[in-house]
């Protein structure tokens, strides 16, 4: 088993638009995460202190009481490699459940109120999620529904902060969840069909609100994270006891602080909250939307890391603790002028060997970004949206929303029609350095009725190793 930072890492992945997600244990011993970024993605001319100033902006949410957020312990190099260490498991995701038999309408509801409510924290900071989808919004054993990579695509493309695009995102997933969780439920789809709609014309707090004042429509008028949790539980790995320690290989720096003479005032705590504290009401509660300033406490803040977790001595990332203990200055002996000349010599030879040190990593680094090929096309998760009903002799447009890793390729995919049993078999062509791609399959409907039909969208290639990639939509034809 490999470490990095202290974290312990499985083998247990999954790719996304950024990366590779790796699930790990924290040094603590509690599952956590790490994101080994596409090296493409921080190659781009100043993504690496863009990606600094998102993390570090995360952090200043969840110190001030922003509990929705996936909490990021630290953000490192590794010789070449850039990555991103998260103080929470990284799975399951939503993309992971969107098919799952035993999802049910007030999981669906939950979701989207606590993302609402997340999303309209963010965007009253000034700032954006800015790639929404069901790959970024992982379910923790609570059942909380924590947003994942807030900012970092922005951050490697250099694009502002775009909360329109979190609203538009937002309401697809809702659309999505009704298409799906709330199926068998008429009146919980036309709930949450309404909310997306509300959210694109008045914005997402007017959302989350109609769908606490609507929750009447929801079987039993529940929004719960029951089904969640029991389903994210399910779905954990157990750790594996009497794990012998293994060295990191190479030398991990954290990005997030600049070395020099600093004061434990100055130093930056990791702000990490306890796993199932997300400042969300009970199970069945959801009495109404959280304040967005309710207090979160964090290691930073109260010293305190019995409860929280902090990774490293007094709130230190591991990789802050490698570095302050690496960089210590030489104890001179009581040997007088002496001992205070090899002292200098020491440091002299030391200040050699960095630079030498540091050209031989920076060639490194050019080999091996101009030799990596470019990661394949992989298309993560799909979403499928159709028009509520359909009038007589009328044409209905399915739209397949597809997210991707960003590169190019080629992508086969089936449309399944309830009305046939022969699926449609479909190639199309994705230019790289997009994350979104739409297919649409035309359905038109003939004949005096009233019918239920749905169309199935299925992506037969390329899709993560062992994972089915689908969605489905369904509408009301009467005629």
């Amino acid at each position: 088993m490999s470490m990095i930072a202290g974290f312990s890492l499985t083998d247990r992945a999954r790719v996304t638009e950024l990366g590779t997600w790796v699930e790990a244990t924290g040094p603590d011993g509690r599952r956590g995460g790490a994101l080994r970024f596409d090296s493409r993605a921080v190659a781009v001319p100043g993504a690496s202190e863009r990606l600094v100033q998102a993390v570090l902006a995360d952090r200043r949410l969840t110190d001030g009481g922003v509990s929705g957020l996936v909490p990021i312990a630290d953000l490192v190099t590794a010789g070449p490699e850039v990555w991103l260490l998260v103080g929470h498991s990284i799975s399951p995701v939503l993309s992971d459940l969107l098919t799952a038999p035993a999802m049910d309408p007030a999981s669906a509801a939950a979701v989207l109120v606590e993302t609402a409510q997340t999303l309209v924290a963010l965007h009253a900071a000034g700032l954006a999620h800015g790639s929404l989808h069901p790959g970024t919004v992982l379910i923790a054993d609570d059942g909380a529904a924590l947003l994942a990579e807030r900012g970092l695509a922005d951050a490697v493309r250099g694009l502002p902060p775009a909360p329109d695009r979190d609203v538009t995102a937002w309401a697809a997933l809702a659309r999505g969840l009704a298409a799906t969780w709330a199926s068998t439920s008429p009146s919980a789809a036309d709930l949450l069909e309404r909310v997306a709609a509300t959210a694109t014309t008045h914005g997402l707090a007017p959302a989350r609100d109609a769908l606490l004042a609507g929750r009447g429509a929801l079987p039993g008028g529940l929004i719960s994270r029951d089904v969640l949790a029991g389903t994210a539980r399910r779905w954990a790995t157990p750790s594996t006891p009497g794990m012998s320690p293994v060295r990191d290989e190479g030398e991990i720096v954290t990005m997030l602080r600049v070395p020099g003479p600093t004061h434990e005032s100055a130093r930056f705590g990791p702000g990490i909250a306890a796993p199932g504290t997300h400042g969300f009401p009970g199970a069945h509660g959801f009495p109404g939307a959280q304040d967005s300033s309710s207090t979160h406490a964090s290691p930073g803040a109260h010293g305190s890391s019995s409860t929280h977790g902090s990774y490293g001595t007094h709130g230190e990332t591991t990789a802050e603790k490698i570095w302050r203990e690496g960089n210590k200055p030489a104890v001179l002996s009581s040997h007088g002028t002496r001992a205070k000349k090899a002292a200098r010599a020491r440091r002299r030879r030391t200040v050699v060997s960095s630079a030498v040190f540091a050209l031989i990593v920076a060639g490194a680094v050019l080999a091996w970004f101009s030799v990596r090929s470019p990661a394949d096309l992989v298309v993560q998760s799909v979403t499928v949206s159709a028009p509520k009903t359909l009038g007589c002799r009328k044409t209905a447009t399915i739209t397949g929303n597809l997210v991707t890793n960003g590169s190019g390729g080629s992508v086969t995919f089936q449309w399944l029609r309830s009305d046939q049993k022969e699926p449609i078999e479909q190639t199309e062509t994705i230019p790289s350095g997009k994350t979104t791609h739409s297919v649409q399959l035309r359905w038109t409907v003939k004949g005096e009725a009233t019918a239920k039909l749905t169309a199935r969208l299925r992506i037969l290639s390329p899709v993560p190793e062992g994972q089915k990639v689908e969605d489905k939509a369904t509408f009301t034809y009467k005629c």
